[in-house]
């Protein structure tokens, strides 16, 4: 598996593979073609129907100053992978001077068709769940020791930590309206608010983490920076769940950087071994993803053993099979906010679940079982629902129509 470096990444909003991937793209094929007057960036699927909604044309642009780069939606099926733009470095006289096909693959990770050398090394030589465990156990140590055996990441995981806990306190004190044609209303500062008066523990709980997962949604949402955890799309729920455990339980930070490593492995199993790409495996790939992580995260807290850690991530995962990504106008807003917020709170019924039932009975269903099984749902699922805007929600809640977009013949 690859470093955790390559699942964490702090990032602008609102999708890591349609804005961190592109940009990451962008930035590499402009320092291999520097002598280029111009680019011309040519999106395919979900990255052409979702790219308005999703910002990649900007980002791209962006990226490019100070030379111009044109940014086509083209409508053919996308070539090869779900994620597709193919990126051209033109001459003063428009002729190509080089070209690269890029697959965006999920969580800000690129691909470029024929070249290795992008690739990042190997860092874990255990690719499941399973096989870690059994080195774990080999080397009598537990699963939040697993990584610092084969790198360094405390510097790193604290940058991480930090940027998570801004992201949320940013997002919990701005308020008005998302940018975008859905002009959506920002509330995670008013589920604050009422988390403030509340006086019943439980229902301070629920809505303190609420708030937290809406604002470092609503901060994606809107272009903000923050964290892929394990995808931007998905970037409310770890950050949410952390929030309230450093916070407001005041837990250790030590722990819950050891719990951000646990919940990395979940991660990292996740897109080694399925995707971690809506447009690849629908929002099981990315919500589903984050709740197993944030589950793992909070058995830990609660100090459970390393099977019920495993049990926690299970659940988190199993009973988001099949879910489809359909965001209403390509917007990284409906649903997907309000997904992030029921995650977090998923998350920690899971591991509470784990911690209860894991006493009582031997769990049928391995963590390993499931990613497998999300793997194959994925496929399964009809490309419509699948990051496209062409079917589910996207299709039914009223959206006028959409702006332009510039088709390359």
């Amino acid at each position: 598996m690859k470093s955790l470096k390559e699942l964490y990444r702090i990032g602008p909003g609102p999708s890591s593979s349609h804005t961190l991937g592109p940009q990451r793209a962008a930035k590499l094929f402009q320092e291999a073609y520097p002598q280029a007057v111009s680019y011309l960036a040519e999106l395919y699927g979900s990255l052409s129907f979702t790219g308005k909604g999703h910002l990649t044309d900007a980002i791209i642009i962006k990226t490019f100053l100070p030379k111009s780069c044109e940014v086509c939606f083209m409508q053919e099926t996308a070539p090869e992978h779900a994620n597709t733009m193919i990126l051209k470095a033109l001459d003063e006289t428009g002729a190509v001077i080089g070209e690269w096909t890029v697959y965006s693959v999920g969580g800000g990770a690129i691909k470029v068709k024929g070249s290795a050398d992008l690739e990042p090394e190997e860092i874990y030589p255990h690719h499941s769940f399973a096989e870690i465990m059994a080195y774990c156990k080999q080397r009598n140590i537990r699963l939040a020791q697993y990584t610092d055996e084969f790198e360094a990441l405390d510097d790193f995981m604290n940058e991480i930590l930090d940027q998570m806990l801004s992201t949320v306190a940013t997002g919990c004190i701005t308020t008005g309206v998302l940018p975008g044609r859905l002009q959506l209303e920002r509330v995670a500062s008013g589920l604050y608010s009422k988390a403030k008066q509340a006086a019943d523990p439980s229902r301070k709980q629920k809505l303190l983490i609420m708030a937290y997962a809406y604002g470092a949604s609503e901060q994606n949402a809107g272009g903000g920076t923050t964290v892929t955890a394990p995808t931007l799309g998905a970037s409310g729920v770890l950050p949410a769940v952390i929030t309230y455990y450093y916070r407001d339980l005041k837990i250790d930070r030590k722990k819950i950087i050891d719990g951000l490593k646990i919940a990395g492995i979940i991660g990292n199993l996740i897109k080694t071994n399925a995707t971690i790409s809506g447009a690849q495996g629908g929002c099981q790939a990315e919500i589903g993803a984050a709740c197993a992580m944030a589950a793992a995260l909070v058995a830990s807290l609660h100090d459970m053993d390393d099977d019920k850690i495993e049990y926690a991530a299970e659940i988190g995962i199993e009973h988001f099979l099949g879910l489809t990504c359909d965001p209403v106008g390509g917007y990284v807003m409906i649903p997907c906010i309000e997904r992030n917020s029921v995650a977090a709170l998923r998350a920690i019924d899971a591991a509470f679940m784990a911690e209860e039932l894991g006493s009582l009975k031997d769990h049928r269903v391995s963590f390993d079982m499931v990613v497998n099984t999300m793997n194959y749902t994925g496929r399964k699922i009809a490309i419509e629902l699948k990051e496209t805007s062409l079917g589910g929600l996207a299709t039914v809640v009223p959206l006028a129509d959409s702006a332009p977009k510039k088709h390359c013949d």
